[in-house]
């Protein structure tokens, strides 16, 4: 099977996860980051979920799995070491129409979760369809190590400048090209913001604002 990649906007959307264990505690982190509203189903939590419910981050509903507490969700998560309880939640999240993930069973998966790499709003996904979860962790270990803290400070700077320069028809549409190509990311690596605020004056015209924290 082949997935459509995507990259979906779940703020402030009802995202459910049925299972209270440490793996729904690491899908509960990812949903979180991503502004949703999060829904956990289970009669017992982790002590991460349990922390995170105290921090009010998450709604936790102590109860048995029902079909009833996925209505109106954007997407459900089954995360419990029960298959036939797994089995349920895909079946019932299917004849609802809401988008489901059986954790380790592509088979009852309407979308699998990529390994990620996050630099601030960069995201690098990594995924094999469902084949080898080893591989996407190698790999994105790797990508770790290749893409630091730079790639996020000049994530925000481009961020910054793109309306600026789509009103500035002074400006060759290849900018980013050019800010590159002067060093503006050799320039962050060494953490020589003088420099980097130089380059970019001298390639757009404007000046900007660098949030290194």
């Amino acid at each position: 099977m082949k997935y459509y990649p995507i990259f979906l906007d779940i703020r402030d959307k009802k995202c459910v996860i049925v299972g209270g264990g440490e793996v729904a505690a690491r899908k509960a982190e990812r949903l979180i980051d991503c502004g949703a509203d999060v829904f956990v189903i289970s009669p017992r939590l982790s002590p991460e979920l349990a922390e995170s419910d105290k921090k009010d981050m998450i709604c936790h509903i102590a109860a048995e799995y029902t079909d009833y507490f996925i209505n109106g969700a954007a997407l459900v998560i089954g995360a419990t070491d029960d298959e036939k309880i797994n089995a349920r939640v895909a079946d019932d999240a299917r004849t609802k129409g809401i988008p489901v993930n059986i954790v380790d069973d592509p088979k009852r998966c309407d979308f699998i979760l990529p390994a990620l790499v996050k630099r601030g709003d960069l995201a690098i996904a990594i995924g094999t369809g469902g084949k080898s979860p080893a591989l996407a962790r190698h790999l994105r270990q790797e990508l770790e190590n290749k893409y630091g803290k730079e790639y996020e400070i000049l994530l925000n700077i481009l961020g910054n400048l793109r309306a600026k320069m789509e009103k500035n028809a002074g400006v060759g549409k290849d900018w980013f090209s050019s800010l590159m190509a002067e060093g503006i990311l050799e320039s962050i690596k060494a953490m020589d913001f003088k420099k980097v605020k130089e380059i970019v004056k001298k390639i757009t015209g404007e000046e900007v604002e660098i949030d290194f924290n």
